[in-house]
């Protein structure tokens, strides 16, 4: 198929628009490749100019290249001229201030100080009062920042663990939201603004450098209040004269870190000192900012070989504890020793390491009610897609329970919430600090709970055995079948709703909910949630944010023996996964 005129013009009017040489080129090279016939180069501009980068709940996610499907300076300038027309029709309504504020934060992605900078230009050129972060910060700061500035919104341009060419833009509310990010219908009026926008002449767009950018204060506060948030949790040593003492706080612990070539080591270093937490160890090629990730292909802790360099540096340094986050530290991994392994170390699940700060969030609150004569109130809450632990901890502690749609939007608004998680690896951990999930408060927790334990002459591995036999056994495993593009994902999610189960590895599916049907969520979303006879789980969506359908299995036992307990639901485990790749193999095919 040849290059048609249609195409051609808009590809021609982009190059004309484009603020950056680099994409600007890009588009030249590719229109005339195209243009001799490479069809390589035509699939490439097609796919690059075909409809805009949808923006959805988790704001944009995309590679980064020219036309108005990808991540670059058009695309975040134009989304920022939406954004903002959205915030001040809040403002108008008063539901914002008027006129209405924003934090602006990003990461050390490459081009990421640029996307930041286009939106401040774009938002301070609106009428909006700004503040820029001023250098590369983890996601979690600027989620802290929206509340503890008392702006409108927030920005974070990031694409967290995506692959190294990916980058992304992040939105947060402020007021009535308190911090958490964006929900429906906002993220479909900011999506019609953004088209509106992108129907003006791209230089028509008002710019000004009138904002303000910001000092190490704001890093600073968040270091303050995590801080201060973990230290307030800390169980006291009952020995300590002034009964001030953190419990364990002379118990020495190895750690190895991991910032993953991303922006989390200076930030968590701090906290930890802060906190008088051991001091880590981290692995020397990945500890500073590089958007080029040269030592992981994929810089996400869960990926296959992620944590290759961690577990080196740890054997080398006979760590107990290896803490990773991914590259704008957002999400949290903790790896143990595990002598059955090949690496001598094993990460936990984000289920498991899910349970164990569920469970410390649980036991916080009971102490801080009984201090006061009271009984403990509050809600633990996860993701649909998430172990179902969480809720028998919850029952034991007569709390509240509730199961969210995916994505910590969702969770943050669970009222009264002590704690909140989702199995990739997401941790909420004081909702008071801030309202999304956070890998270095979770972190400084973690490393707490895990001197605690020493204490104790326990390890992690202990007490989610301590954990089994006080509130059951469960296992959890996730099939991911990774496609070509977004699109056959949720092609194959609906190949997969016509073709319904009715068993799996022989035992009956007891109930099917589909929650696109309207009513069965808070609101309609592409899984597939089955339950079986023996109470296993299944549920089955395809990603946000990547081009994949994943698949979560969950499996119980409270019946027996540790060791029984653990066999009964890691054998229904294996059969259940087992049918289930059969069923997607046929289903794919």
């Amino acid at each position: 198929m040849a290059v048609d005129t249609m195409l051609e013009t808009q590809v021609r009017d982009w190059i004309d628009a484009d603020p950056d040489p680099e994409t600007s080129a890009e588009a030249s090279t590719l229109l005339a490749s195209a243009l001799a016939g490479d069809a390589a180069a035509e699939s490439q501009l097609r796919s690059a100019f075909a409809g805009r980068l949808a923006f959805g709940t988790a704001g944009l996610r995309a590679e980064r290249s020219a036309g108005p499907a990808r991540m670059n300076r058009v695309v975040v300038s134009q989304t920022s001229a939406g954004f903002a027309a959205i915030l001040l029709e809040r403002a108008a309504r008063g539901e914002a201030a008027n006129p209405p504020s924003i934090v602006i934060g990003y990461d050390a992605r490459i081009n990421s100080d640029v996307f930041a900078r286009d939106t401040a230009e774009i938002m301070a050129g609106a009428g909006l009062r700004v503040t820029l972060l001023p250098k590369a910060m983890p996601t979690p700061v600027t989620a802290f920042a929206v509340r503890h500035l008392g702006v409108s919104a927030g920005v974070m341009v990031t694409a967290s663990h995506n692959p190294p060419r990916d980058n992304g833009y992040k939105v947060y509310l402020g007021d009535a939201d308190a911090g958490s990010q964006i929900i429906p219908p906002v993220d479909g009026q900011i999506a019609a603004q953004i088209d509106l926008a992108a129907e003006a002449p791209f230089a028509s767009l008002p710019r000004s450098t009138d904002y303000t950018v910001a000092g190490d204060e704001v890093q600073q506060a968040y270091i303050d209040h995590v801080s201060g948030a973990v230290r307030e949790g800390l169980p006291s040593d009952p020995n300590s004269a002034a009964g001030d003492t953190p419990l364990a706080a002379h118990v020495p612990l190895s750690i190895v870190y991991t910032a993953m070539h991303g922006v989390g080591s200076e930030t968590a270093k701090r906290v930890f000192a802060s906190l008088a937490l051991p001091e880590v160890t981290p692995v020397p090629e990945q500890d500073q900012p590089d958007g080029a990730f040269p030592t992981v292909s994929f810089p996400n802790p869960e990926e296959p070989g992620a944590l290759d360099l961690a577990f080196r540096t740890a054997r080398e340094h006979d760590a107990e504890l290896i803490v990773a986050h991914d590259p704008d530290a957002d999400r949290l991994a903790i790896a143990l020793p595990d002598p059955t392994t090949a690496d001598g170390y094993r990460r936990l699940t984000g289920n498991e390491l899910g349970l164990l700060l569920g469970w410390r969030a649980a036991e916080r609150a009971r102490l801080r009610a009984a201090h006061s004569g009271q009984v403990a109130t509050g809600s633990l809450a996860c993701t649909h897609v998430s172990s179902p632990a969480l809720g028998a901890v919850a029952r034991a502690y007569g709390l509240d329970y509730a199961e969210t749609l995916s994505g910590f939007k969702w969770v943050s608004r669970v009222p009264a919430l002590l704690f909140g998680f989702e199995e990739a690896i997401g941790y909420l951990t004081h909702p008071e600090v801030i309202r999304d999930k956070d890998g270095i408060l979770a972190s400084a927790d973690a490393i707490a709970m895990a001197r605690e334990a020493k204490l104790a002459g326990k390890t992690l591995w202990d007490l989610l055995d301590d954990a089994s036999m006080r509130f059951g056994h469960f296992a959890s495993t996730q099939v991911v079948v990774r496609l070509g593009g977004m699109a056959e994902a949720t092609q194959l999610a609906g190949r997969l709703r016509a073709q319904p189960l009715t068993e799996l590895g022989g035992v009956a599916v007891t109930e099917l909910q589909d929650l696109l049907v309207p009513g069965a969520a808070a609101v309609p979303a592409n899984v597939l949630c089955y339950t079986l006879a023996d109470g296993t789980r299944v549920m089955i969506r395809p990603s946000g944010t990547e081009p994949k359908l994943k698949v979560y299995i969950d499996t119980f036992s409270d019946v027996g023996s540790l060791e029984q307990r653990q066999q009964a639901a890691v054998g229904a485990l294996a059969t259940v996964e087992t049918a289930l790749r059969e069923y997607l193999e046929r289903a794919a095919a």
